[in-house]
């Protein structure tokens, strides 16, 4: 392994090369196959007890507990070979009484796993999926999109949901905006707080780096300044699939939010089904 002080030498805090970030109040772990540890967040520190220099090429196993890391590596198992995402909720990854929400994916060949505090209590989100869903039945054509965007703002609690699929196009929203929804933005797929400071990935580099697919990766400035002058501070992107036809939902706040990985997994969930209904109401009207 190369010489940490080799290392810390060359990708010093201030290095030009600032390469890949992630926000602030997220972990993130860039592994390879093996779960080897190829890139670190460098506040990692705070959730391994361990420097982001120390875990460099070294095992992931070597930082957390043998159960987290058996219970991991088997959710990984059934991942291998898809495009999703996987999620486990309130792990406990070192002696530390803090629980994390994790959630990884295969990017370019690597995994890349995501940690956040676990927030709020379990099964909460997906257990209000079910009404919400079954409210939409009798909904047909606009209605349909706009109980659609309306339910979707009652599942993640934030101030405007709009829907876009295809040429047709819905809004629920609480209070005016100043300006229309940014969704074509260059945005994470998860924003908490755009006005938040963000995190370097050590080394800082961006080659061999799969850390743009993060759920939780940092926005550029261009992003943050077009939220920033749209008054929005947090944003979620869930998109579905109907009829062959692309949708999503885009979920903007005013205010910062906590990442939360069970509320975008449910919100998740509410779009599949939703398209579900989407592609019923095509059917009866044919």
């Amino acid at each position: 392994m190369q010489d940490v002080q080799e290392l810390q030498s060359e990708f010093a805090p201030g290095s030009a090369a600032a390469g890949a970030q992630v926000q602030a109040g997220a972990y993130l772990i860039e592994l390879s196959l093996d779960w080897i540890v190829l890139r670190a967040s460098e506040n990692i520190h705070h959730l391994l007890g361990e420097s982001h220099v120390t875990l460099i090429d070294e095992p992931f196993g070597r930082f957390v507990h043998a159960q987290a890391l058996h219970d991991l590596r088997n959710l990984f198992s059934r991942l291998s070979g898809t495009t999703g995402i996987a999620r486990a909720y309130r792990i406990r990854l070192t002696d530390e009484p803090d629980l994390v929400d994790v959630a990884f994916q295969l990017s370019d060949g690597r995994v890349l796993l995501e940690a956040v505090p676990a927030a709020g209590c379990f099964g909460e989100c997906f257990g209000s999926v079910g009404g919400l869903v079954a409210g939409l039945a009798g909904s047909r054509g606009q209605a349909l999109l706009d109980n659609g965007a309306r339910r979707m703002r009652a599942l993640t609690g934030f101030d405007r949901v709009t829907l876009v699929w295809g040429e047709h196009r819905a809004e629920s929203t609480r209070g005016a905006f100043d300006a229309a929804s940014i969704g074509d933005a260059d945005l994470p797929t998860i924003v908490a707080d755009a006005q938040a400071p963000r995190v370097a990935l050590f080394p800082r580099r961006e080659e061999d780096s799969a850390a743009h697919e993060a759920l939780l990766r940092a926005c550029d400035d261009d992003a943050r300044e077009q939220l920033g002058a749209a008054g929005i501070r947090a944003f979620v992107r869930v998109p579905f699939t109907a009829d062959g036809v692309a949708g999503e939902f885009r979920c903007e706040s005013r205010r910062a939010r906590d990442p939360r990985f069970e509320l975008h997994a449910a919100a998740e969930l509410f779009a599949q089904l939703f398209a579900m209904r989407l592609e019923i109401d095509r059917l009866k009207a044919d």
